[in-house]
Formats: C-alpha cells, structure tokens, sequence
C-alpha cells in the first residue's frame, strides 16, 4: 500500500473510533434528535454514527485490498 493510501487509512480507522465512541456514548444517554447548530442540523442518533463507523470500515477494506 502507498503512503497516501496508508494515510487515508490512519485517518479513517480515527474517524470510526471516534464515531463508534458517538455511538455508544448518545446510546448511553438516550439522545436520538437533530439538533440545529448555525445553518446546519447535527445529529445525535446512535444509528447515524454507527452507519458513519460501517461505511469508514468498508473503505478501509477496499483501501487495504487494492494494491
């Protein structure tokens, strides 16, 4: 694997940390809203966070598979 692919792949197994601690965290609490921050919404479900924690987990495979 190529540098920039080995750093993409850093970076994505972070984010699904990062998510997968979200997750648990709003699952713990019981918080499943959207909540209007500025011109955005953000949401607070467990689920979108653990949709977030699967995509990152599919690319790093496609990632580590290519050559």
């Amino acid at each position: 694997m190529d540098e920039s692919r080995q750093r993409v792949v850093q970076f994505l197994e972070k984010e699904i940390k990062t998510y997968g601690a979200l997750a648990l965290f709003l699952a713990k609490k019981g918080i499943k809203e959207q909540v209007q921050v500025g011109h955005k919404g953000v949401f607070l479900r467990p689920t979108y966070y653990n949709d977030r924690v699967k995509e990152a987990k599919k690319l790093v495979n496609e990632l580590r598979k290519t050559h």
